[in-house]
């Protein structure tokens, strides 16, 4: 017999056109079959006692299968090499392991496995034609309503000029296809960026003067951080997108990973949109090219009579999808960027190469950053820290109550604030720091000054003069010093008299300390 299988039907159309006394030439021109096989097939229904009749009168097709053996079991295919570790191939495949890593498994785990990767993959066609249909293999159509859904997607489509950079850049198409009417935003760019993304979506719901009452994204980065596997999986969305989808009412659904067919509607716009325009236009620049893509999008794709709805998505739109979607809010949403910086040991963040202060308790922490065109806002999880007004690169937005209290003023590297903060004591300290900073005509002293105002700061007025006042007494500018007349208080005690220490030439101290205490 023929290599393949005749069907009941075709067995039937044989009887009849015998018993209506064709030949076996004419029955095998018609039915396209050997002679030979016509042959076969007429002798076997003959022994049945099937061929005599009328021809409005066939045999049943179990009668016709039993006759010609087709009942019977099919011959066993050769041997496979993976046979010795079928039931291990099944196991894992019906794990949900596929034919390349059960292959791998096998190759690292068992010494004798000599089976081709090739064999493997017959073999769970094999067990996957035994299983049959499974429930999540069905496909379940999907109704959808007006202004219910939208899906959104990108499309690489090649390198196109940049004007603004004079170079040619990698591009995609974002595509926001309506479920309903099939209407379309369309518009290219040149990144994948979370403030790209957001502002598009923002574009296209001005597109369309409304807004979706579900989005249904791709798996990119910038909508979903981590994919969600099944119902009970925890899905992160982006806090950016949470934001814009509160502030526009939408929800959102992102596609299981892996599953381009859940947003079929988007990725075959997507293939329709690279396969029509982009395969004819020839390419200026990112500007001309968008302003043809959307006069292509309106008088081309949009006027089209589509494949499933058979209607036109223009249409469908203005007549049943546009008054569906939720209005507008009043105001365009203000651009809102979130993201993780960690908190430095200077007790700052770096954002856009700006640096932001946040209480210095919270060094080492990853962050939260929430970024507006006007302000940085720093949170602890959902605790808000700070929020900054927006600094250009290279600068800092600091507050000393950041800082330890004690280290604060150590950020200040300026000679002329640290003589300000010690004049704020007394005229004693300010001259004491005046008389630190010039002890060294190459070596700057800031560290000794600022050790010693800060010390001093820690105690009462009067204390802080009579310390810096009996250092200058005594030429004693070392923080140590000043320290020790302190911890010893030794300034709560008279100073000699003036004539007890005489200054010789050449002293670095411009004023004799009697000075200071007759003022």
């Amino acid at each position: 017999m023929s290599g393949k299988r005749i069907e009941m039907h075709e067995l039937q159309e044989v009887v009849r056109l015998h018993r209506q006394g064709q030949s076996k030439r004419r029955i095998a021109r018609l039915l396209r079959m050997g002679r030979d096989t016509i042959s076969k097939y007429l002798e076997k229904i003959s022994a049945a006692g099937l061929l005599v009749g009328s021809p409005d009168d066939l045999p049943n097709p179990a009668a016709l299968s039993a006759a010609v053996g087709l009942d019977s079991a099919p011959i066993a295919s050769r041997n496979s090499s993976a046979d010795p570790w079928k039931s291990q191939i099944a196991k894992k495949f019906e794990g949900g392991a596929g034919p390349t890593s059960i292959h791998d498994y096998l190759r690292l785990h068992e010494k004798d496995y000599a089976a081709s990767l090739s064999a493997v993959k017959r073999m769970c066609l094999r067990l996957k034609k035994d299983q049959g249909p499974q429930e999540a293999d069905i496909a379940i159509p999907v109704e959808t309503f007006p202004g219910e859904v939208a899906q959104v997607d990108f499309g690489y489509v090649g390198k196109i000029y940049d004007p603004e950079k004079g170079v040619l850049r990698k591009a995609w198409v974002f595509v926001m296809t309506l479920g309903f009417s099939r209407c379309s935003y369309l518009e290219i760019v040149f990144d994948q960026k979370i403030q790209t993304w957001l502002l598009l979506h923002v574009c296209a719901f001005e597109y369309f003067g409304g807004v979706p009452k579900v989005i249904v994204p791709d798996n990119l980065k910038s909508a979903v951080i981590r994919c969600a596997f099944g119902i009970d999986d925890k899905l992160l969305l982006n806090r950016s997108y949470r934001e814009l989808a509160r502030y526009y009412d939408f929800q959102i659904d992102p596609t299981p990973p892996r599953s381009p067919e859940k947003k079929g509607k988007v990725e075959r716009d997507v293939r329709y949109v690279k396969g029509s325009f982009f395969a004819t236009w020839e390419s200026v620049d990112i500007k001309v090219d968008n302003e043809e893509l959307r006069r292509w999008n309106q008088q081309i794709a949009d006027k089209r009579v589509h494949g499933t709805t058979k209607r036109r998505p223009i249409e469908l739109f203005e007549q049943k999808e546009q008054q569906a979607l939720t209005p507008l809010p009043k105001r365009r949403w203000e651009l809102v960027i979130w993201k993780k910086a960690k908190l430095h040991r200077d007790s700052h963040v770096q954002v856009d190469g700006a640096f932001y202060s946040a209480p210095w308790i919270h060094v080492g922490k990853s962050l939260w950053v929430r970024s507006t065109a006007h302000d940085i806002e720093l949170f602890d999880d959902t605790e808000s820290l700070y929020r900054h007004g927006r600094a250009k690169p290279g600068q800092r937005s600091t507050v000393d109550s950041h800082l330890p209290e004690a280290r604060s003023e150590l950020r200040h590297r300026s000679r002329g604030y640290w003589i300000d903060r010690a004049r704020n004591i007394g005229p004693e300290v300010e001259h004491l720091v005046e008389e630190i900073f010039g002890s060294d005509d190459v070596l700057l002293q800031l560290r000794r000054v600022q050790a010693v105002v800060t010390h001093l700061g820690g105690f009462p007025v009067s204390r802080a003069r009579a310390a810096a006042a009996r250092a200058l007494h005594f030429g004693s500018l070392e923080y140590r010093s000043i320290k020790s007349i302190l911890s010893k208080g030794l300034d709560l005690e008279a100073l000699p008299g003036s004539k007890t220490r005489s200054w010789s030439e050449g002293s670095t101290f411009a004023r004799n300390p009697d000075y200071f205490l007759d003022n």
